[in-house]
């Protein structure tokens, strides 16, 4: 046989079991697992707009395919435990901390200023002291604000009824956020001819009496996104049907519990949100200083249709235009 001809044969071999032993490699080299991370979540209290949040985030990481692993603490509304849940997530060095209301995400800001710490359900973050500015956060520390258009909300009393003066708000004196919120409520009713008439609580146990003793004040009730009150809602929905006081909710949560409607926005996609957040932070390594917090823009506008017919109102009202009627 020539050589030449032999050698390109021998070559030729070669290559085929080169090409072959690649492709054996490619098929039987395990792919490199996605980097997992661990993700702590302090959820001050359990009430359904703070569980849609979380639940939100969780749907919304997993959308993105980030694999985590998620360590879920609940405070029970307890500051103190609120603090310790915090302090042991920064010891653990999770990953991430998502801290869903005020007085966890606090916490979580006390906790570390090297993990990455995200918040959900506060409504006013710059006031809290959780970051400098909503554009400029200034620290490890961004999210997203639940701020509700209640300048929206609160003109819905005079379309339901034009004769409306006075509406009551129940509020936890412990908490920023509710201290806020009261104080918008004054001053954006003003121009509609109203006026707040509030009513602070320590607990849960204090509702029935505000609620009671709003009925002899007020007109009508606004519910705020206050944790304690949002816990209550049901328990508020009934008393107030009762004494046949409209209400309206700052979210649709305490709708679905009983209160007669909300236009605001939805927990659940908030949750969302800030699982986009997450994954950026996580996954393409954005720091959180260089991320503004983020509200939702869009509202629902909601009517509990049962409330609606125990208050004995016309499904036709103006106040009704575009609802989703639930029951």
């Amino acid at each position: 046989m020539n050589t030449s001809v032999l050698k390109e044969k021998i070559v030729g071999f070669a290559v085929m079991i080169l090409l072959f032993i690649g492709v054996f490699l490619i098929q039987h080299t395990p792919l490199k697992a996605a980097e997992k991370f661990v993700i702590g979540i302090s959820q001050f209290a359990e009430h359904p707009a703070l569980d849609a949040v979380r639940q939100g985030f969780e749907d919304e990481l997993k959308a993105q395919g980030v694999e985590t692993e998620i360590i879920y603490k609940n405070a029970q509304g307890d500051t103190g435990v609120a603090g310790i849940i915090a302090q042991k997530f920064a010891a653990d060095k999770v990953d991430l901390i998502f801290g869903i209301a005020t007085i966890s995400a606090q916490t979580a800001k006390q906790a570390t200023d090297t993990i990455p710490v995200l918040f959900s359900a506060v409504t006013d973050p710059v006031h809290s002291q959780l970051v400098n500015s909503m554009e400029n956060v200034g620290g490890n520390v961004t999210g997203t604000t639940d701020a509700s258009p209640m300048d929206k909300q609160l003109a819905l009393f005079k379309q339901l009824d034009s004769n409306i003066k006075k509406v009551g708000i129940i509020y936890n004196t412990s908490e920023s956020n509710s201290e806020i919120q009261v104080a918008q409520a004054k001053e954006i009713v003003k121009p509609l001819g109203m006026e707040i008439v509030t009513v602070g609580v320590n607990n849960i146990n204090d509702i029935p009496q505000a609620v009671n003793s709003l009925s002899s004040k007020a007109d009508a009730l606004y519910v705020i996104t206050d944790n304690i009150v949002a816990s209550a809602a049901g328990l508020i929905a009934k008393s107030a049907a009762e004494r046949k006081m409209l209400t309206i909710a700052a979210e649709e949560g305490p709708v679905k519990n009983g209160l007669l409607m909300t236009d605001g926005l939805s927990y659940y996609e908030l949750g969302k949100q800030t699982g986009i957040m997450a994954k950026k932070i996580l996954v393409d390594k954005v720091n959180p200083k260089d991320m503004p917090v983020e509200s939702l823009q869009n509202t629902t506008k909601i009517v509990n249709e049962n409330t609606m017919k125990k208050l004995k109102l016309d499904k036709n009202n103006p106040a009704f235009e575009g609802a989703v009627f639930v029951k």
